[in-house]
């Protein structure tokens, strides 16, 4: 039967019927490599007689991720599928037939030749494998290891020894990243953490000695360091529900022009001209459900973005749209929200980084996670959004939502 499917048997492919061994003789055992069993060596007990690893499945061992490495009871290479060649960067043709320390020379972080450190041909008869380690290719290339020694009884001798090989860059990739995450808090924590001490130290130690303005310049500064490192924890708390899946939304209508208009009064208040916002909004707007804290969550990072590293007027453009996703019902309505400047813009070559963790302008400033976290709440909402190059020349960002009420009021 084939993967996946149920009822009558599928015809099987050319391939299927050219590996597929004949039925087992009267009294003959017919063993498969799976969870519980080996394979078949057949009558003569040489390599390859029997059913190769997922043929009985119709899986084609080329078809698998993972490097495939198999080797026989004499320690002889009898299979060695594509991803291990890409891997190895050994042509399977060369790896077949050849011994296992010959065709796959792996070494220990410490310089130790593997197999014969290992020895799972002659080492102790209740091993079953080895767990997942990181060992070296020749020439220094970093894989990650895993093999299991198939026994036809428990304690018997080893009838195949099945590695599976892993590329280690995707990993390496994440530790970089976490590492990078690490450094960055950290220095961003040191900071606005040295303040707090250093005022609340100075005030407890002096306090008669300070005038009421200086204590409240003190206290002020206290409280703008402490929002500062509440910020840092809120956007790490993201990034964790972002990476793992478990960004929640909690939809309500949001009228998404007052929530710009919002904005746009804050920096007012806050001292920026009036005159630098320009905010067009096209009615009518469909009805657009989504998470008002996290909408201004992604309206306040584009738009601090855009006063501090644009320049000129910030144009605000709230329209409706084609929806970036097709909906069941067959309405294609979305809302669609674009931010821009008249500044310098945004480098061709660092378009594809601006929405990936720590990427930062020309200008330094921040953590640089603002924009990485702004792209997971959009799509978090099933929207999608992109950054490219404003009329006037600056940065233009557009984010785009679908909308209409949930599937779960309706």
């Amino acid at each position: 039967m084939g993967v996946g499917t149920s009822g009558a048997k599928s015809a099987p492919r050319a391939r299927d019927v050219r590996d597929t061994p004949a039925p087992p003789r009267a009294g003959q055992h017919d063993d498969r490599l799976d969870a519980d069993h080996d394979i078949d060596h057949g009558a003569d007990g040489g390599a390859g007689l029997g059913p190769e690893p997922g043929d009985e499945l119709g899986i084609d061992p080329d078809d698998l991720p993972d490097g495939l490495v198999i080797a026989d009871e004499n320690g002889r290479v009898i299979r060695f599928n594509a991803a291990a060649a890409r891997i190895t960067a050994v042509p399977a043709a060369t790896a077949l037939g050849r011994h296992l320390e010959s065709a796959l020379p792996l070494e220990d972080l410490e310089g130790r030749r593997w197999w014969q450190l290992t020895d799972p041909y002659g080492g102790l008869a209740i091993r079953v494998g080895q767990p997942e380690r990181n060992l070296l290719l020749p020439g220094g290339r970093e894989v990650l290891v895993t093999a299991r020694y198939v026994r036809t009884v428990p304690t018997g001798p080893v009838r195949r020894v099945v590695v599976s090989l892993r590329d280690t860059e995707a990993r390496r990739r994440t530790e970089r990243s976490h590492a990078e995450l690490i450094a960055t808090v950290a220095h961003e924590l040191r900071s606005p953490l040295t303040s707090v001490k250093g005022f609340t130290a100075t005030l407890l130690a002096k306090w008669e000695r300070f005038t009421d303005d200086q204590k409240k310049l003190m206290l002020e500064t206290v409280d703008a360091d402490a929002n500062r490192v509440t910020r840092l924890i809120a956007e790490l708390l993201d990034i964790s529900r972002i990476d793992s899946g478990r960004l929640e939304v909690r939809r309500q209508p949001v009228d998404i022009g007052a929530a710009v208009g919002r904005h746009i009064q804050a920096y007012v208040t806050s001292g920026q001209p009036a005159d630098r916002f320009l905010l067009r909004i096209e009615q009518p707007l469909p009805p657009l459900w989504a998470d008002p804290d996290k909408i201004d969550q992604v309206l306040s990072n584009l738009l601090e973005n855009a006063v501090r590293h644009g320049e000129g007027t910030v144009t605000i453009d709230v329209t409706p749209s084609a929806s970036p996703r097709e909906r069941e019902d067959g309405e294609n309505a979305a809302t669609s929200v674009t931010v821009s400047d008249e500044g310098t813009g945004i480098p061709e070559e660092s378009m594809n980084r601006v929405f990936t963790r720590f990427w930062r302008g020309s200008k330094r400033g921040g953590t640089g996670l603002g924009l990485y976290i702004v792209k997971g709440i959009v799509e978090a909402h099933g929207g999608t959004i992109t950054v490219g190059r404003a009329p006037g020349g600056g940065a233009e960002f557009r984010f785009t939502l679908p909308v209409g009420t949930p599937a779960y009021l309706l």
